[in-house]
Order: structure tokens, then C-alpha cells, then sequence
């Protein structure tokens, strides 16, 4: 099996770095599936681009978010320092995703914290992390 690393998503005449996760941005993990895996991925690829301090929290809650999870889940939002943003990525932490008439299964993760940007995919791949984030990152996801 050979390993292809994608291209991110760019616009005409960007360059790897400027699409890049700023600086200024902490991503916390909350993998609770196999949307983990890209998560992981994602971030592995640039942990050079992300720094010790950050002006913007970030909690990415990656996988299906049980009925037992879901107070980790509200706890790990509110532990979060601030300000804080939350990412759901994947049908899973969407909606609920193949799993969304299992009596255990909680129907989205906005069931229990603010979602500023939703990824949508069964996974979804590494770069729509990073484009979740520049969505974001750049106000696209501003909560009303």
C-alpha cells in the first residue's frame, strides 16, 4: 500500500503556507470515531503550523456522539478556554450520521453544544479540516 499525500484546497495562486492553519489557533480533538483518523491525519500533517498559544480555541468534535459521551463532550466544551469555537466533523457528529436511529445515539453534537461550522462526509477527508477551519477562521461561521 503507498500512502498519497493530497494537495490542500487552494484558490489559484496560493501557495501551501497561506493556506495553512494561522497561528493563532489551538484545534482540541474530541475523536470519538474513525473520523478521528482524519482529524489526526490533518493535524499531524501541519503540527508545524500550530502554535503552544493561541487567541482561538478550537474543539473539533470528530465521531458519533453517544448518550453516555455526551456529558464528556458538554464538559470538554466548557473546560475550554476562551473564546472558543466548535467544529462538527462528519455525518456522525452532524446528525448522527448511519447511526441516527439507534436509541443510544445522540442526534448531532448542536443537541448539546453551539456548532459554529459543520464538515460534512462519512469521513471526510484531512483537507476539509483545514477548510472547515479557514470557513471558520474567516467568519463564515459566525454563530447569530
Amino acid at each position: 500500500m503507498v500512502a498519497v499525500d493530497l494537495p490542500l484546497p487552494r484558490r489559484p495562486g496560493e501557495t501551501e503556507e497561506a493556506v495553512a492553519v494561522p497561528a493563532w489557533v489551538r484545534v482540541f480533538d474530541a475523536g470519538l470515531a474513525c473520523c478521528a483518523v482524519e482529524v489526526s491525519a490533518a493535524l499531524r500533517r501541519y503540527a508545524s503550523k500550530l502554535p503552544g498559544e493561541a487567541a482561538v480555541n478550537v474543539l473539533v468534535v470528530a465521531g458519533t456522539v453517544t448518550d453516555k459521551l455526551a456529558p464528556l463532550v458538554q464538559a470538554a466544551y466548557r473546560d475550554l478556554p476562551g473564546p472558543r469555537r466548535v467544529l462538527s466533523f462528519g455525518a456522525c457528529s452532524n446528525s448522527g450520521g448511519p447511526y441516527w436511529d439507534s436509541y443510544c445515539v445522540t442526534k448531532g453534537a448542536d443537541q448539546l453544544i453551539p456548532v459554529d461550522v459543520y464538515v460534512p462526509g462519512c469521513p471526510p477527508r484531512p483537507e476539509a479540516l483545514i477548510h472547515g477551519l479557514r470557513l471558520l477562521l474567516t467568519g463564515a461561521g459566525d454563530r447569530p
